[in-house]
């Protein structure tokens, strides 16, 4: 595990590939307020397809924020169309092929395959458990949640009623003392 991203510092660089065959870039997103990712365990996962329909539905009132979203897992491009297309994630740029490296750059956990899931999707071998994260427009970090395991994932409702009071309150990032 890589030391914690400290809020109001750059995080990691990240570039990825997305379903429909563009790049995502970071340091290419021009927000208003934030970039939110949500990194997600995969295609394998059913928790994850009832989080991110939530978000799929939501995506156009974090857009009226000025907040930009991506999705991102470790699964291959074959998986993350499947996700995009099975799960209905039409608003929604879904990335693929996140590294284990970089997983940990961002302070992910990562775990090691059970096999099947109850949705009778195989895990595969190593994966990142659930993060997001909001970043200000010049990437430095503002807000992150970084689990253990899939369960209890922060509310979409809730961090859209964060970002509404951090806009209008000009609240300041949290838990910058690293020292």
């Amino acid at each position: 595990m890589q030391t914690p991203l400290i809020p109001r510092q750059r995080v990691p660089d990240l570039v990825v590939p997305i379903v429909g065959g563009s790049t995502w870039s970071l340091a290419e997103q021009t927000p208003q307020q934030f970039t939110m990712i949500v990194v997600y365990r995969g295609l394998h996962c059913p928790i994850c397809s009832h989080y991110l329909a939530d978000l799929n539905r939501k995506t156009e009132a974090f857009n009226e924020l000025g907040v930009g979203v991506l999705v991102l897992s470790s699964d291959d491009e074959a998986r993350a169309s499947q996700t995009k297309h099975d799960w209905k994630l039409d608003s929604l740029p879904v990335g693929y092929n996140l590294s284990i490296e970089t997983a940990r750059k961002w302070g992910l956990y990562i775990s090691s395959s059970n096999g099947k899931t109850s949705g009778g999707v195989v895990e595969p071998d190593r994966f990142p458990e659930p993060g997001l994260f909001l970043m200000r427009p010049d990437n430095t970090l503002y807000f992150a949640s970084v689990q253990t395991m899939p369960f209890a994932r922060p509310s979409f409702s809730d961090i859209l009623k964060a970002v509404s009071f951090v806009i209008e309150k000009d609240y300041p990032a949290r838990g910058e003392v690293s020292s």
